[in-house]
């Protein structure tokens, strides 16, 4: 049995959709729709997302709202309405705040594959196939996770005319490298009134992680970043005056120095921790260390370059993990509730249905966790 399974979900073909929010969540939520029908459609659109089987299309989910009768209305109101899916994320990011008692942000990509360029942002990506690349922000703790708001990375030819035009982007949407687009994406984690924008921990493949670590560094928010194996860094000979000053791999340096390991006791038991400081021109004079989970060999849990102090250990071996707890209920609640499902052209489109995807999956998660008694 799927414990991410929706909520009672037993009417299944658009009669009685089950009740899926808490009692006062659609107001909390939804309060900043100004129409109560816009605010009434954004809570069926959400018991839709949990309750009908499959994917979740615009066509599938106007089933939830009575057929092919309520497909244009389903389609206007996701892709046409005028209502703002940024104050909704904001009240989404509170509420998780309030309940999940989060660890930290986790900022994670991921590519959305589709059937061809024609689905908005889509491109060709590996092995020529077509796909989306989405950016995810993540509240997560170790019990779960979250996703609260999304940014779609956009290549130059969706933001030449007249395509930019016809799916809606908005001025001043740019393209740029993903390192850009996530050091971006940290900055804007301030917006969120009352929730606090760090620890960050980026877990991304195919960036210059140590350059993006620098970046975030001369910012002084406390973050990890993941980085590759092959990533050259230099020893900070400050604090290691005995070792050599050239450059050499993170996956050199945690493999080397098996006196820089560490034992402690952390959430989920004993873990051994290599720590080296490391040299990083980019962060200004700032100390950055190069921490893994050592596990029978190579770092376990990967690589990666943080600010925070080294007494911390405990605390960042936590938030070491949770890009894990992020991708099990990326795949578990996430894909089941649609997130991934939006086929349409519409810029605006995309954004109101992952937004709407997005409390879908904080409904599914915390009822399955209030069903395991945690």
């Amino acid at each position: 049995m799927n414990r991410y399974a929706p909520p009672d979900a037993r009417a299944q073909d658009g009669s009685s959709p089950p009740p899926a929010l808490e009692a006062g969540l659609g107001e909390v939520l939804f309060g900043s729709l100004p129409r109560a029908e816009q605010r009434r459609k954004a809570g069926w659109y959400v018991r839709g997302l949990l309750a009908q089987p499959g994917r979740k299309t615009l066509r599938n989910i106007a089933q939830q709202f009575g057929g092919g009768s309520a497909q244009q209305s389903v389609h206007h109101f996701i892709s046409a309405s005028p209502w703002d899916w940024m104050p909704v994320r904001d009240a989404l990011a509170g509420h998780v705040h309030r309940t999940l008692a989060p660890e930290a942000w986790v900022i994670r990509p991921t590519v959305i594959p589709k059937a061809g360029p024609h689905s908005i942002g889509a491109d060709p990506q590996d092995r020529g196939l077509y796909g989306q690349q989405a950016v995810g922000m993540w509240l997560a703790g170790s019990r779960y996770a979250v996703p609260v708001d999304w940014r779609l990375r956009l290549s130059g030819r969706w933001l030449e005319e007249p395509l930019r035009r016809r799916v809606g982007i908005p001025p001043g949407s740019s393209s740029g490298t993903l390192e850009e687009f996530l050091r971006e994406t940290v900055a804007d984690l301030g917006r969120f009134e009352g929730v606090p924008g760090g620890p960050v921990v980026v877990d991304a493949e195919g960036i210059d992680g140590s350059a993006l670590a620098g970046r975030l560094a001369s910012g002084g928010g406390r973050f990890l970043v993941r980085v590759h194996g092959d990533t050259l860094l230099r020893l900070n000979r400050a604090k290691l005056p005995r070792f050599g000053d050239r450059d050499r791999t993170a996956g050199e340096l945690a493999a080397a120095l098996p006196r820089l390991r560490r034992r402690i006791d952390a959430a989920g038991g004993p873990a051994t921790v290599v720590v080296v400081p490391v040299a990083q021109p980019r962060a200004r004079g700032r100390e950055l260390l190069l921490v893994g989970e050592w596990l029978n060999g190579p770092a376990g849990s990967g690589l990666w370059l943080t600010n925070a102090d080294p007494a911390e250990l405990p605390a960042l071996v936590r938030l070491m993990r949770l890009p894990t707890v992020v991708a099990r209920d990326f795949a578990d609640v996430s894909l089941r509730v649609g997130v991934t499902d939006f086929a349409g052209r519409s810029f605006a489109g995309w954004h109101r249905h992952i937004t709407l995807a997005s409390i879908a999956h904080q409904v599914a998660a915390a009822h399955a966790h209030r069903g395991d008694g945690k």
